[in-house]
């Protein structure tokens, strides 16, 4: 069987719970809701397992907070002893529509702090991530405001169609490969 760790990036606490910053802990809460499983507290964050055909889906949202996701990533690789290869990080990210995703198997960390906490942690920029779009409707300097803010009411309403989308593409990278799921699901 084939082993994933799939690390949804959020911010923990109530405060942050519906933010766009947690959209990752979102697509995990979603992923194991489907799949009729709970999260256990674990060491730096919660874990839930999720299997899908051949795979098995280590679900990780650390407890780290967002700019020290990193230590929970590579503690989890490490514990496991997974290659890089099977390592997927979903983000939020502020350059992309609302909705939108864009996997890729490699990259700059754009400056999101978490993204560049992993790469610090894995030495390596060559993991892949799926970008969730949160948009960018701030005014210049309130980008921390907008991140930990609330999603508006009409992007409330088709937030449970975009994030079955990005659990999708999760799968469809678990079991087609990063190739088939950027195809099917960048854009």
């Amino acid at each position: 069987m084939k082993r994933f760790l799939i690390a949804c990036l959020g911010n923990i606490g109530p405060e942050y719970a519906d933010t766009r910053h947690n959209i990752g802990f979102m697509v995990a809460d979603r992923m194991a809701a489907d799949a009729g499983v709970a999260f256990s507290s674990c060491r730096y964050g919660d874990m839930a397992t999720v299997k899908v055909k051949n795979c098995e889906l280590l679900i990780l949202k650390p407890s780290t907070f967002m700019n020290l996701s990193g230590v929970a990533i590579r503690y989890w690789m490490n514990k496991e002893k997974l290659p890089l290869e099977n390592l997927l990080v979903v983000v939020d990210d502020l350059a992309i529509p609302f909705g939108q995703l864009r996997m890729r198997t490699r990259g700059s960390d754009a400056g999101h702090n978490g993204l560049k906490n992993i790469a610090s942690e894995l030495g390596t920029q060559n993991y892949a991530r799926l970008r969730f779009g949160v948009g960018n409707d701030f005014a210049r300097g309130s980008q921390i405001d907008f991140v930990l803010g609330s999603f508006p009411p009409e992007e409330k309403k088709l937030l449970p169609e975009k994030i079955g989308r990005a659990v999708d593409a999760v799968k469809a990278f678990c079991l087609s490969g990063a190739a088939f799921a950027m195809n099917h699901y960048n854009g």
